[in-house]
């Protein structure tokens, strides 16, 4: 009888498990697929970026971008002045066109709190 309760709740147990597996890693690339925006796409969703936007709120908007760089502020600047420049940069390829690409430029008064100061397309 022992037996037999292995042989019907082992297998039971493992296509649960992989069945799960299967979900977690279709959820996975569902999330990966929707990050990759087109270039059409994020010409309609930028006209929604505004001054202001937190680094979340762009991501929401237009997905994690491609590159990202750090332009520190100069030494001895004044205590006015932000910490620096942070610049997101999407990309986009065109077999037709030349790439093109948006920066998005994030400024900040202190260490956790960017906000966008500008963006700009290249490659029009």
């Amino acid at each position: 009888m022992r037996h037999l309760q292995v042989t019907i709740f082992l297998p039971a147990l493992l296509s649960c498990l992989l069945y799960s597996n299967g979900v977690v890693a279709q959820s996975a690339q569902s999330s990966q697929i929707k990050n990759k925006v087109s270039l059409v796409q994020a010409e309609r969703l930028a006209v929604d970026l505004k001054q202001g936007m937190t680094l979340e709120e762009v991501e929401k908007l237009l997905g994690k971008p491609k590159r990202t760089a750090l332009k520190a502020s100069a030494y001895g600047a004044t205590t006015d002045s932000s910490l620096g420049i942070l610049q997101w940069t999407y990309t986009w390829s065109s077999a037709s066109q030349s790439d093109h690409s948006l920066q998005v430029m994030f400024a900040s008064k202190s260490p956790e709190r960017w906000i966008v100061n500008s963006w700009d397309w290249s490659s029009y």
